[in-house]
């Protein structure tokens, strides 16, 4: 066996939670944290912004001396970087998107302009108008990763959407942010890659990034995560980044377990510091909760509970969805934002409200789905409208149409048009 130098991340406690339908209670958690980190893999991603409950399990986690295993996972904000590192962190994941399409999105100039805040990047739109939000991007992911590195964090930049980002753009970015991190991590975040042009495309990366540190973080909507993984690896990507089980959001990730073990059966290769022995210890503990990823092409698979890629879904089908003839299925939970309600009036109901009642709601299910540690789906949040147990407004009555939904109008609680 030949021993390998390989950054393994992680990703089990927050992106395998955002798969709709599972909760971690805090003992869960602390559990799987303590496994995880017996296996010797480098980073243990949590995210502490999410919830207060994330924010005392990392520092619950730090008291127990795991801290140099512990990465922040960590939005594009100043006031984020500074509570990561209130929790105790000393390594941060900094995130941000890089396709075109997700950066038109979320680019505060375009969202404020008449012409172009109700487009999408498929409407024919100027180079020139391309070109100012990569710089826009550029210089925002430049000045946090520079404020974090100043701060004292070890850094990681996560580029959302990598697979479908331009190539020279992509290029520049590694080259420009490379002075602030230790690793950039390559985000295939639909799935859409296969092995083949996975394998060039890290090459190729290397070869015009004079071998930067690149490691990848690969869903499983095609069912390839695994294999492109580890051609990655194979053409020279220096870290991985998955879960145990391969759990996530949709199709879920990678499987950890996996690529470790199908790069030392296939290419003899043992990464230096894991405990190979320990890998089964957290899959058979995942077995025992009953916890499994949804399969590649399920029904399953097509369930979306997190805010931001159910806000960027209402204006872009295809910012978050590779498959145009299959409706999304709208969760709601911990990860859930105030968009998940709009796109429940909006879309699903025809009926808009205020941000203020979608912001009240979320409130409400997020404190909902800790109570009762669990996720819900569309129709169960309707059946929670009707109980009561989710509340619009309680100063006024709201009229809505129920008609186009399975639940019977006699069950709900809230009165209903005849429209």
């Amino acid at each position: 066996m030949e021993n390998i130098e390989l950054l393994v991340s992680d990703e089990t406690l927050r992106d395998g939670e955002q798969q709709a339908g599972i909760f971690f209670d805090l003992k869960i958690k602390q559990t799987l944290a303590n496994l995880i980190a017996n296996t010797g893999v480098h980073q243990i991603a949590i995210m502490p912004a999410i919830h207060h409950t994330e924010a005392e399990l990392f520092s619950n986690l730090v008291t127990q001396k795991l801290d140099q295993r512990l990465a922040a996972s960590t939005m594009m904000s100043r006031c984020q970087i500074n509570y990561s590192q209130s929790c105790g962190a000393k390594q941060i994941i900094l995130f941000n998107a890089v396709s075109d399409r997700l950066l038109f999105l979320r680019d505060s100039q375009i969202n404020r302009d008449p012409i172009y805040r109700h487009q999408t990047i498929d409407d024919d739109i100027p180079q020139e108008v391309i070109n100012q939000i990569r710089q826009n991007a550029i210089a925002k992911i430049l000045s946090h990763l520079q404020y974090a590195k100043k701060k004292g964090f070890q850094v990681c930049f996560a580029a959302e959407d990598a697979s479908r980002a331009d190539f020279d753009f992509l290029v520049d970015c590694i080259n420009i942010f490379k002075p602030y991190i230790s690793q950039f991590l390559l985000c295939d975040t639909l799935g859409i890659l296969t092995p083949e042009k996975t394998y060039i495309w890290i090459r190729d990366l290397l070869e015009c990034t004079n071998h930067a540190p690149l490691g990848v973080h690969f869903h499983n909507d095609l069912g390839l995560a695994l294999e492109n993984t580890i051609q990655g690896v194979i053409a020279g990507a220096s870290g991985i980044s998955g879960t145990f089980g391969g759990i996530g959001e949709r199709a879920g990730n990678v499987p950890l377990e996996k690529v470790l073990l199908g790069l030392k059966m296939r290419k003899g290769w043992e990464v230096r510091g894991i405990n190979y022995e320990a890998l089964t210890l957290v899959t058979d503990y995942l077995d025992s909760l009953g916890i499994q990823a949804y399969p590649p092409y399920s029904c399953q698979s097509q369930r979306y509970e997190t805010g931001i890629h159910v806000h960027s879904m209402l204006r872009d089908r295809s910012s978050y969805s590779i498959f145009p003839h299959i409706e999304p299925e709208i969760w709601f939970g911990k990860c859930s934002g105030a968009s998940n309600f709009k796109y429940l009036f909006e879309h699903y109901l025809k009926q808009p409200l205020s941000k203020k009642h979608y912001e009240r709601l979320r409130s409400q299910i997020k404190t909902l789905a800790v109570t009762e540690q669990r996720s819900f789906s569309t129709q169960e949040v309707l059946e929670l409208l009707a109980q009561k147990k989710l509340t619009i407004d309680e100063r006024k009555a709201i009229y809505l149409k129920f008609s186009d939904v399975s639940l019977p109008q006699e069950q709900l609680g809230v009165s209903v048009s005849s429209g």
